[in-house]
């Protein structure tokens, strides 16, 4: 699929993808992916449908032979490919239209889904940390290609077996997602680098690194979004404090929390203040290092006060705007100008155009650097 100098490429299979045929990827119209910090990414493949079409055996009946139908998505911009989306498809639909076609819909989530088929409650995990686990369990998923990531926390509690072995809980999504917040970790696969290859991230929320090209607003010939607008909301910021109990006295002690994380250091001047203090007492029957952790991963949930949302063409942008980093804002005014964490993209592909709707947070406003660069 060609729209004016991005290239598209679809590859379908059970477990080992591969590149569909050429008839396939003419039938595609239309391409939605959306990639999150929050949930699963996901996307949506829109086909023009015939009673001849080759659709029927890519889709309808290798969905029908096997439970897990993968799905790639490679794009590639000036020569460079870049994996979108890899993951599986969860449902497929047929609609007939008013003039006699029809269109097929095939919806999916990305490798997340494989990881939440299958219970595996009881199993148990003697004298493992989290992050040990964590390994143990992504190895299952090596055969799709899935490379762990996995960042060990600094409020490790490992039991001994006398006091107690930690065991399985639910699915391996399940039970991953719940690791990484008892410690303040999150947990997403990310797809690439290479087609067929994603990594799977476990730890801390990072914020740093190198912006992508920025986002550029009311600024004559330089704009390049087609729009963006801001809030600044301070009604949800929180103090989290948790309540860690003296082993001796039996005594709750009152431990504040304030969000500080060297991988998340401040992007906005101004901070948005406490507007309440949220008393963690289920924290009191756990170890200091558990408690401490799970009050860092509450306030990480209330830090970033102010939202941006907006749309770009990609044609006029340049670039691929990718969740999961930074990214510059240029032209908003001194309030809202500066660095943002990119939150969430929805990518829009159909031919002859490709537009992106994006959602930006950081913790304050006024910008903490001089100049945002191009």
């Amino acid at each position: 699929m060609n729209a004016s100098g991005f290239y598209l490429t679809l590859l379908v299979g059970p477990v080992i993808p591969v590149p569909v045929p050429q008839p396939v990827l003419d039938a595609l119209s239309s391409v939605q992916i959306t990639s999150a910090t929050a949930g699963a990414s996901g996307f949506q493949l829109t086909f023009a449908l015939s009673r001849k079409s080759p659709l029927h055996l890519a889709f309808l009946v290798a969905a029908g032979a096997t439970p897990l139908l993968r799905v790639v998505l490679v794009l590639t911009v000036r020569g460079i490919p870049t994996v979108l989306m890899d993951g599986v498809t969860t449902r497929t639909e047929v609609a007939s239209g008013a003039g006699g076609g029809s269109t097929l819909t095939v919806t999916g989530e990305d490798l997340t889904r494989v990881m939440a088929q299958q219970d595996w409650s009881g199993i148990p995990y003697p004298a493992m940390p989290a992050e040990a686990r964590v390994a143990l369990i992504l190895a299952k998923y090596a055969a799709f290609g899935v490379i762990p990531l996995i960042i060990p926390s600094p409020f490790s509690d490992i039991r001994l077996p006398v006091e107690g072995m930690p065991t399985h809980q639910g699915t391996d999504l399940q039970y991953i997602q719940q690791l990484a917040k008892d410690v303040g970790h999150v947990f997403y696969i990310d797809p690439g680098p290479a087609p067929a290859t994603s990594r799977a991230y476990w730890g801390p929320e990072i914020k740093v690194g190198v912006p992508q090209p920025a986002l550029n607003t009311d600024m004559d010939g330089l704009t390049n979004i087609e729009g963006i607008s801001f809030a600044f909301n301070t009604a949800d910021t929180a103090l989290p404090v948790v309540m860690i109990q003296n082993s001796l006295t039996k005594v709750p002690i009152p431990l504040p929390i304030p969000k500080l994380n060297p991988l998340q250091p401040p992007l906005g001047l101004i901070p948005a203040p406490y507007s309440r203090v949220t008393l963690m007492s289920d924290t009191a029957k756990l170890t200091p290092l558990r408690a401490i952790g799970k009050g860092m991963a509450e306030a990480a949930k209330s830090a970033d006060a102010v939202t941006g949302t907006g749309s770009l063409n990609v044609m006029r942008y340049g670039h691929v705007l990718r969740a999961r980093g930074l990214v510059g804002v240029r032209g908003a005014g001194i309030a809202f100008d500066g660095l943002y964490y990119v939150s969430s993209v929805t990518s829009t592909i159909a031919r002859g155009q490709f537009t992106q709707s994006f959602s930006l947070t950081r913790n304050g406003i006024v910008s903490l650097v001089p100049a945002v660069m191009p």
